[in-house]
């Protein structure tokens, strides 16, 4: 009941106890990323300066906002000749936002409002007894900070020096800022109209890029948890890292390799054909490693095998690690998938690794994400087909099915390779690309825990009688 005259009391709480209970940390994210998206979009349209020709579109500003938020990488126009330096700078400011991660922004704006994170983020950062009791939240955010600029600037610096002889000073360290945070967040846009193509045979600036995605696609919590051991000494680390950065690592170094060595296989003679041996080793390394939602590239994937391109698929499909700045469904949902699959062919019951078993109820979660990240997918590549390709035959169509296959699965896993389809997609397909891009970037668990208007029933309330289905 209302209380006497306007006194803005409601059954059960004020109107302000009623609002914090709707602004569950999963809808929080979701806020904060949209409103991003939308300061950004509102910029592109507004701000004066950014362009070097006509400004964007409505639908190309919100499109262009989104994958700077969402740390993506998918452009309709070349950021390196389509925006002045002003505008260069604004992308890369929302980067920077976009990329400080989905735990950082959770945990900033959940302590805000005077709340505390989740029991599921303390549950994911709890992974280590001994880890665990050395951490606390507010310390986590500022070295979730501290890490990214300081591992920024290094990459600056590096990547300074190897552009240096190439260009004057003051366009040398630009392009050196630039692609220094758009590397360490994952985003894949680049002051470089060719991307990084222009440095094949560059094992300086390849190499630091390629540790800058690295590393921002391992995730925050394992990099506090490695800062941890190493003050407690390294003595013995391996044994005392947590099951999470044991699956994380370990997965990480495993489709890394895999990776290098398939690309180096596909496109020996092909799009690495013509290169130096070493140039080829690096430069499908390079593939690998910019596969995991990085973005940039060193070859045209317009001009490599279907193969190739597949494998890239899965890859991008993977993608990085919790709590960092990578997409995709993660290294360590990956890994559970494989271990439950594992358990289930010796009979095993409980998923477990290393002498330690999983919770069922992790399990469940990771094969929920994966299920539901398959459905957007499926449905993402299905609006493609149909906006792009229409009811047309295979052969009319000329195989383009795949290069939609590929952007559908490189918008949501936020990864920002394309094989060229991304500037001829139609304005329907390009808002497709917006959500995909957003569902990816803030977890499609999170997307659907936040739109669920209908909390759960408490546990053992109600439930109907069981009975049996056949599978397999």
């Amino acid at each position: 009941m209302r209380g006497a005259r306007g006194g803005g009391r409601v059954e059960g709480g004020s109107w302000t106890a009623s609002f914090r209970h709707f602004l569950t940390p999963p809808r929080l994210l979701l806020g904060s990323f949209l409103g991003l998206i939308a300061f950004g979009t509102a910029g592109l349209k507004v701000l004066p300066g950014l362009y070097a020709g006509p400004g964007l579109g409505w639908v190309d500003a919100l499109f262009t906002a989104t994958s700077a938020v969402c740390v993506t990488g998918l452009i309709v126009v070349d950021t390196a000749t389509y925006f002045t330096l002003g505008g260069q700078a604004f992308l890369l400011l929302l980067i920077q936002l976009g990329g400080l991660g989905i735990l950082t922004f959770t945990t900033l704006v959940i302590l805000a409002v005077g709340g505390r994170p989740s029991m599921h983020h303390e549950a994911v950062t709890a992974t280590h007894a001994d880890v665990s009791e050395s951490i606390d939240f507010r310390r986590l955010v500022r070295n979730v900070v501290a890490f990214t600029f300081l591992l920024e600037a290094v990459g600056a610096v590096l990547l300074f020096a190897a552009f240096a002889p190439r260009f004057a000073t003051a366009t040398a360290t630009w392009h050196a800022v630039f692609q220094a945070v758009s590397a360490f967040c994952n985003a894949g846009f680049s002051t470089f109209s060719d991307s990084l193509m222009g440095f094949q045979a560059a094992p300086a600036v390849q190499g630091v890029v390629m540790t800058l995605i690295v590393v921002g696609g391992l995730g925050f919590l394992v990099l506090e948890e490695l800062n941890v051991l190493r003050k407690k000494g390294w003595k013995g680390a391996v044994q005392g890292l947590s099951l999470h950065s044991r699956l994380l690592l370990g997965t990480t170094a495993v489709l890394l390799f895999a990776g290098w060595a398939t690309c180096s296989a596909l496109e020996w003679s092909n799009a690495l054909g013509g290169m130096a041996v070493w140039e080829k080793l690096m430069n499908a390394l390079f593939m690998s490693v910019t596969s995991r939602t990085a973005g940039f590239n060193t070859v045209d994937y317009a001009t490599t095998a279907d193969s190739s391109n597949f494998i890239t698929i899965l890859l991008m499909s993977v993608g990085g690690s919790p709590g960092s700045t990578a997409g995709g469904i993660k290294t360590t949902t990956f890994a559970l998938i494989g271990l439950l699959a594992l358990s289930r062919l010796r009979g095993d019951q409980i998923t477990s690794f290393r002498s330690r078993s999983v919770p069922e109820e992790t399990i469940q979660r990771a094969v929920g994400l994966f299920v539901v990240a398959f459905g957007i997918v499926t449905a993402g590549i299905m609006f493609f087909a149909v906006f792009q390709i229409g009811a047309i035959g295979h052969d009319e169509a000329g195989g383009s099915f795949i290069q939609y296959m590929f952007e559908a699965v490189s918008a949501f896993n936020t990864v920002g390779l394309s094989m060229g389809a991304t500037g001829e997609l139609s304005s329907g397909s390009r808002l497709v690309t917006v959500f995909l891009m957003y569902v990816g970037r803030v977890g499609p668990l999170s997307f659907a825990a936040a739109i669920v208007l209908r909390q759960p029933s408490a546990a053992g309330e109600f439930r109907y009688a069981y009975e049996d289905v056949v599978i397999g």
